[in-house]
């Protein structure tokens, strides 16, 4: 079973308007809802692969019901934690021709310490060997830096293995309970380690010293030049495909997803970071926030080189 969690959904409100205007009037032409979380995204793209997950979280109020009814609109089962605050709501304001945008997000409701306990407990009770956990995204008002490093010592303390996807100082004490995987970006990674990573060769020095506080894997996300994976024994530089770029959001949540599924089918870590470069350049081949089919991921899927840095000589398809 894979599942993600997600503490400080959305439901995200797009309003396109002709033009942006101050102090005026302006009406939008159309109205998009979304629904809004990392771990919901990969769980999106899960969905996509065939492969079903578990979406947990807070939830709360008008909006956190409209999640629910979002998520299994789409085919993702949830069990979230209800809180007595209303899930926030995330507003963009967009013109017709995307050019111009203004994006208000909202803080989030403040958990209570007995809402965070009623989360690790379920975590705890539904936690088993040989599961998989993506842990992911921004936490809301009310829940402790450390509350990631809690979350990972239940997981990997059954057995399971947990992901983390996430920034600042909850990424900081998230690696200090060992993940499986942690997926920074090259901001992230500099911010945690303090290490420049202007180069290929810095960004692989900088990985080595996060893999070294005691995480097996590290996935250092590059965007349009793919990925970076470095563990105990190799380091490996994954190439995306070339694709027409129309939207990179939530193309990052999408490489997880086809990582975790990757990983949930018994493959290499190296192999499965084919399938997530595949999944995150389908994604971001796509309008809107659209993930890539299984179809267009399988076709992208032969594209994608991995060369092992630490042998010049060897590469993989």
């Amino acid at each position: 079973m894979i599942y993600t969690i997600t503490l400080n959904p959305a439901v995200d409100k797009e309003l396109v308007v002709p033009a942006l205007e101050l102090d005026t009037v302006l009406r939008s032409q159309e109205i998009n809802i979304d629904f809004g979380g990392k771990g919901f995204n990969v769980s999106r793209m899960l969905g996509a692969l065939g492969c079903g997950s578990v979406a947990l979280g807070f939830a709360g109020g008008h909006s956190g019901e409209l999640l629910r009814e979002g998520l299994e609109s789409l085919g993702i089962v949830s069990d979230f934690v209800s809180v007595d605050e209303e899930t926030r709501t995330n507003v963009s304001i967009v013109t017709a021709a995307p050019s111009h945008y203004i994006k208000v997000n909202e803080p989030g409701p403040v958990i209570s310490p007995e809402a965070r306990e009623s989360l690790i407990e379920k975590v705890r009770t539904l936690a088993r060997a040989g599961d998989w956990w993506v842990l992911a995204g921004s936490l809301p008002p009310g829940v402790p830096t450390s509350i990631y490093a809690d979350l990972i010592r239940e997981i990997q303390g059954s057995g399971a293995h947990a992901i983390l996807d996430t920034s600042g100082e909850a990424l900081h004490w998230g690696c200090g309970a060992r993940p499986f995987l942690a997926k920074p970006n090259k901001i992230e990674l500099q911010q945690l380690t303090n290490l420049p990573v202007n180069s290929t060769d810095e960004i692989v020095g900088a990985a080595q010293a996060m893999q070294g506080t005691g995480i097996n894997n590290v996935v250092v996300s590059l965007g349009m030049e793919g990925a970076l994976l470095v563990n105990a024994q190799d380091v490996w530089q994954a190439a995306s495909p070339r694709i027409q770029e129309r939207n990179p959001t939530g193309a990052g949540d999408s490489m997880v997803g086809g990582l975790v599924w990757g990983l949930s089918e018994g493959l290499s870590v190296s192999e499965a970071l084919r399938w997530g470069i595949a999944c995150g350049a389908a994604t971001a081949s796509m309008s809107g926030t659209t993930v890539g089919s299984r179809q267009l991921v399988e076709e992208l899927l032969p594209q994608i080189e991995l060369a092992k840095l630490n042998d010049s000589a060897a590469t993989a398809r």
